[in-house]
């Protein structure tokens, strides 16, 4: 298979004019005229996948975050990213992006699968784009939904903690005696704090919140965030997924490596 194929099927899911300005997705490393049997999906490149898919024999990385944001200067070894460039430019592996363009895809996007994830029912967009768009692929940011059956606070926690794989969650105390109607965005979602609140939902996941913002929670909305990683973690599958079925004879698997750097104790 031309690697051109998985790309523009994957453009013509989450197409490129979706990104944010500052975001850089699409092919980073490689041709897209390189014949390519199989691919392994990530959320980071790192080295580590970088050597498993060389052991693998894939000849594609397909990662949700870039791993190149700004433009390399030079090419010397001196971090991480550059090893990388040089080293699968050097085994002839490609590296491809799909981040916000996927972010910003409300069917089958992160926060679609996110939702699903915990079962949240009655979705719909926690921030809306109705700027002119290809009419066929909905466009905004964030989901809103209900859970299948409301939740005390500390049920809600464990709730939360068992369907998104989570081993710590930093949050702020409930408005409400139950939790219902849930907002949750993907990644760095605390900019949609206000709209989550504007919309009246008793709780908002994401992650990233700075010490500041949760401030705004109390006596407002119930903040949970689950850290970056583990609210994407699920976009792996969905990737995977998404590739399967439209290539059923074209080898894609996720990593087997954890690229989370966080840990806890």
């Amino acid at each position: 298979m031309i690697l051109r194929t998985i790309s523009d099927f994957l453009e013509s899911h989450a197409p490129l004019s979706y990104q944010e300005s500052y975001d850089n997705c699409g092919l980073l490393v490689g041709s897209y005229d390189s014949e390519i049997q199989s691919a392994i999906v990530c959320l980071d490149v790192t080295e580590e996948i970088l050597d498993e898919a060389i052991g693998s024999g894939a000849e594609l990385i397909i990662a949700h975050h870039p791993l190149i944001f700004s433009g390399l200067k030079r090419l010397t070894g001196s971090n991480y990213i550059q090893r990388i460039v040089e080293k699968a430019i050097r085994h002839q592996i490609a590296i491809y992006a799909i981040h916000t363009n996927l972010d910003n895809t409300l069917v089958s996007g992160v926060n679609s699968r996110f939702a699903q994830q915990l079962g949240l029912l009655a979705s719909s967009p926690l921030r809306a784009d109705n700027s002119p768009q290809n009419v066929d692929i909905p466009k905004g940011i964030g989901i809103i939904g209900t859970l299948p059956e409301p939740l005390t606070p500390g049920d809600f926690l464990a709730y939360v903690k068992i369907r998104m794989n989570t081993n710590c969650i930093r949050y702020t105390p409930a408005v409400a005696d139950t939790i219902s109607k849930v907002a949750i965005c993907g990644g760095s979602g605390s900019f949609l704090l206000q709209d989550a609140i504007r919309l009246q939902v008793d709780a908002f996941i994401t992650g990233d919140f700075k010490y500041h913002d949760f401030f705004d929670g109390p006596g407002n909305i119930m903040i949970l965030d689950i850290g970056h990683y583990e609210s994407e973690q699920f976009t792996m599958d969905l990737i995977v997924s998404l590739i399967s079925e439209k290539f059923s004879n074209f080898a894609v698997r996720k990593t087997k490596h954890i690229s989370n750097p966080i840990k806890y104790f």
